[in-house]
């Protein structure tokens, strides 16, 4: 059986004979020893349109040039074959250093040849003047190697040559083209978002007729987004991503709501924690911003900030200068989302602590209101474990009517009332124990029974 580690292994070994081939042309052409070809572009890539490994799909999407996908291959060769670098190394007999243009760096604790954007000009320039200009653009924000977080070349201090930061292949592309898989990322400070499931249904999930249909509008962006921008030629008329707002007292489903649209759509959902973005520190807030977005873009996934108005809050009259970076965050915010090309959902509490140009340029503002009485006596009697019974005396219906709570809320009561049940030893749920549960439920929220 092939799998796409094999699949790519296999795809792999031919790209780096073609590497090999071309690394060893330019040698020649450059130290002069009548190589066959006199143009390194004459050695053409291999021909993989019958392979269906992630490295094969991944040069057919993005139909990738000659020089695209050498820099791509240069930048996987020290995670995957380091010693076809080493030629690199050679020592100038002239100066007694190594050859400057040929690039590279020293690693930490990797002892091969990194390469740098100075290698990739090389093997591909020589010293075509012209031909190294173009190259120079590959590595420049509008590139697609940018906008889709695919490969950049590292930092350089003030002064220096661009191209002398190494090459640095994604996280993602790397993984993807070593196991075969995307990677998935890891809750760190570099990326504060946890992916959240749930195993439930849209049949559980309890809400009015209109919040659904507003749902259902999102479900169908993200199912028929692409025929829409692409096959209908809609991209210059419509944003790239779909923000909407839900808003609603707490436990009304506004997080099972997210998680459910990732499951119906095959989306992978990610909560932002946004206690590890916001900053004392000016710029930094956005700095941690741009880091979720850039790894979000192009993923088809939902990034979902919860209380989210503790970051897209309303605008501040200026009277401090923390004031206006305050402001200045909001503005860089809205202009992220607007730029991304996904599905942003801000959770809040209330709509009316939201920015006023937030709300303007959103694509759906959904309310999620508190259940009705029919709405809470359909969570109730679905809320308990089968394995449990009632006491004789319990009225759902009459519970539903009297208490005014929220489906969270009211999975909070069947938490305590079980538990209770179970440090008696018995399957068995007491009224006097429902009734203490919404006691406590009522007074967290600060408002009688």
């Amino acid at each position: 059986m092939v799998t796409p580690l094999t699949a790519n292994a296999r795809d792999l070994e031919r790209e780096l004979t073609w590497f090999a081939a071309v690394l060893d042309t330019r040698l020649k052409l450059y130290f002069g020893k009548e190589p066959a070809i006199q143009d390194v572009r004459e050695l053409p890539p291999p021909v993989l349109n019958g392979s269906e490994s992630p490295y094969a799909r991944f040069v057919r999407h993005y139909e990738l040039p000659f020089a695209e996908r050498l820099v791509v291959l240069l930048a996987l060769i020290p995670l995957i074959r380091p010693q076809i670098l080493d030629v690199l190394w050679s020592r100038n007999e002239d100066t007694q250093r190594g050859f400057t243009e040929f690039g590279g760096v020293h690693g930490a604790t990797h002892g091969g040849f990194i390469p740098t954007g100075e290698t990739a000009a090389f093997i591909l320039a020589g010293d075509d003047l012209a031909e190294r200009f173009a190259i120079m653009r590959l590595f420049e924000g509008d590139h697609f190697f940018a906008r889709h977080n695919i490969l950049q070349v590292a930092p350089v201090a003030a002064g220096e040559s661009m191209l002398s930061g190494a090459l640095t292949l994604s996280r993602e592309f790397r993984h993807l083209f070593t196991a075969g898989s995307e990677s998935k990322p890891g809750f760190n400070t570099e990326f504060p978002a946890r992916r959240i499931e749930t195993r439930l249904d849209w049949d559980d999930l309890v809400l009015p007729a209109a919040t659904l249909e507003q749902l259902s509008e999102i479900k169908h962006w993200i199912l028929h987004r692409r025929r829409l921008l692409v096959d209908w030629e809609m991209n210059q008329k419509l944003s790239p991503g779909f923000t909407s707002l839900f808003h609603g007292p707490p436990g009304t489903g506004k997080t099972l709501s997210a998680s459910l649209l990732g499951r119906h759509c095959g989306c992978e959902v990610y909560k932002v924690d946004l206690s590890m973005i916001a900053s004392k520190y000016i710029g930094e807030t956005e700095k941690s911003l741009a880091r979720i977005f850039d790894l979000a873009e192009h993923k088809n996934w939902i990034l979902f900030f919860d209380e989210a108005d503790a970051l897209f809050g309303k605008r501040t009259q200026v009277e401090h200068s923390h004031d206006r970076y305050a402001n200045q965050e909001v503005s860089f915010l809205l202009q992220r989302i607007e730029d991304f090309h996904g599905v942003v959902i801000l959770a809040s509490n209330l709509k009316g602590n939201m920015d006023d140009a937030f709300i303007r340029r959103l694509q759906s503002i959904i309310y999620f209101p508190l259940p009705k009485p029919a709405e809470r006596l359909r969570i109730w009697r679905s809320a308990f474990s089968p394995r449990t019974v009632l006491e004789p005396g319990i009225k759902l219906e009459a519970v539903a009517e009297k208490h005014d709570l929220a489906g969270g809320t009211i999975m909070n009561v069947v938490r305590f009332a079980s538990l209770k049940a179970l440090s008696r030893g018995d399957n068995v749920i007491l009224q006097a124990d429902l009734e203490s549960g919404i006691r406590r439920e009522f007074l967290k929220e600060g408002r009688a029974g």
